[in-house]
């Protein structure tokens, strides 16, 4: 199998094989916590249509990571057309290897968590009062925790964000926090900021949950869900944690849009 080394971005590979264009669109899809990029959505996924200049001074970051990448391009045969993806999709084929140099990533604050299985011992009390007191459903508060810092208290990110909760410095100044590194204050904080964007967006938590991560001022920019790697990784990080919180507490799954009071 040929290995093909980039400097710049994958971008270029996808859509090597697939003829000459001034402007391209891509699909970044996630499924399970996995990115790919393909030249049509991949099954099972969501996916976000980007549309890409070939005369572009520079190419976004479309991974979401930073450093070098490694994968492999597949391809197969839908509706009579030759589909490119970097995920391993039912009836593809190998192409190549490759290896990629992304480019600088989005300024959004991505979260610390990993997608995994439900962690219900953590501060079950802090939880379940943030969540009465607000009428923010448990589920989804313990999802955006989990997305944010995996349960750790202490965490600090790397643009200031802290607590369970990763609450920013204005949000820290505007819900009155003393101590962002104790659990109940930043439940509680986290809760109430996300009750008030679930408010604002109407019930649409993937909304609610890009403007928590990015800032609301990015999700009226771009009216929705924000195009960058992190923030889009971020969203389909908190529906899947969502659904296995409300699995675990023995709940029916919730549409993504809701009203923010249960």
């Amino acid at each position: 199998m040929r290995i093909l080394v980039l400097t710049v971005s994958c971008i270029a590979l996808v859509f090597a094989l697939s003829g000459a264009a001034h402007a391209r669109t891509i699909y970044r899809c996630v499924l399970d916590g996995t990115v790919s990029l393909a030249t049509a959505p991949d099954p099972g996924a969501q996916c976000f249509p980007k549309q890409l200049d070939d005369s572009a001074a520079a190419v976004p970051n479309l991974w979401g990571s930073m450093g070098m990448v490694r994968g492999t391009l597949y391809q197969r045969a839908e509706n009579g057309k030759t589909v490119y993806s970097t995920r391993n999709v039912a009836g593809s084929s190998k192409v190549l290897a490759f290896s990629v140099a992304t480019p600088a990533g989005s300024p959004a604050h991505a979260g610390l968590g990993k997608v995994g299985r439900p962690r219900m011992t953590e501060f079950p009390h802090e939880f379940k009062a943030a969540a009465k007191k607000t009428g923010v459903d448990e589920a989804w508060l313990r999802a955006i925790a989990h997305a944010e810092s995996a349960f750790d208290a202490n965490a600090v990110s790397d643009k200031g964000a802290k607590g369970v909760m990763q609450l920013m410095p204005d949000v820290i100044g505007d819900y009155g926090v003393h101590n962002p590194f104790l659990a109940g204050e930043s439940i509680l904080a986290g809760a109430k900021l996300l009750k008030s964007l679930a408010m604002r967006y109407e019930g649409d938590l993937d909304l609610a949950a890009a403007a928590y991560n990015a800032g609301a001022g990015a999700v009226a920019q771009y009216s929705g869900v924000p195009p960058y790697a992190e923030t889009q990784d971020y969203v389909a990080k908190v529906q899947l944690l969502h659904a296995r919180y409300r699995t675990a507490m023995g709940l029916k799954p919730l549409p993504a849009r809701l009203q923010a009071a249960q």
